[in-house]
């Protein structure tokens, strides 16, 4: 019994420190590819694409997300990224859960501050819309004044004209 116990924990420490080593290597990748030309970077993200549709194994489908995560735009891909972390993610596992968890929580912090910035922007244009709005009637205010004052300077000038004028 306590031989099968030991096995057993030896088994789990191994798959532990097997997990390490892959998500290290999956984190090494990444790095290099997102510090690659672009032609590499998209080589990469084709080359975890392919091993992903050969081999949907939690590893391939953690090196891709990691890809699509850490990649700069056009080649990012958040919403795929999330799609292929969710089933992975568990905070209170460890080895590539936990890191699947993290790149998940990365992902919807960063979707999170683009909605963010897309409500910001449409506030912005919102305003800048309605500024546009009051310099109109404000101009269109500006007008009707001085036409007004036209008018008044006509209607002084012929008051001053008709009592100047001999009776």
């Amino acid at each position: 019994m306590k031989r099968l116990l030991a096995v057993a924990w030896l088994a789990f420490a191994g798959c532990t420190t097997l997990q390490s080593v892959n998500v290290d290597g999956i984190v090494g990748e990444a790095l290099n590819a997102a510090r690659a030309p672009a032609r590499e970077q998209k080589a990469a993200l084709a080359r975890a694409q392919d091993a992903f549709t050969s081999n949907m194994d939690d590893l391939n489908r953690l090196r891709l997300a990691t890809l699509l995560v850490l990649l700069p735009p056009p080649l990012r891909d958040d919403a795929r990224a999330a799609e292929l972390l969710e089933p992975l993610a568990d905070a209170a596992a460890p080895g590539t859960a936990r890191f699947a968890a993290l790149l998940a929580a990365q992902v919807s912090d960063r979707q999170r501050l683009a909605r963010e910035l897309e409500r910001y922007r449409a506030e912005a244009e919102r305003l800048a819309a309605t500024d546009k709005e009051r310099e109109k009637r404000e101009e269109a205010l500006r007008q009707q004044l001085e036409a007004l004052r036209a008018i008044e300077h006509g209607i002084l000038e012929r008051e001053e004209k008709m009592r100047k004028r001999p009776r």
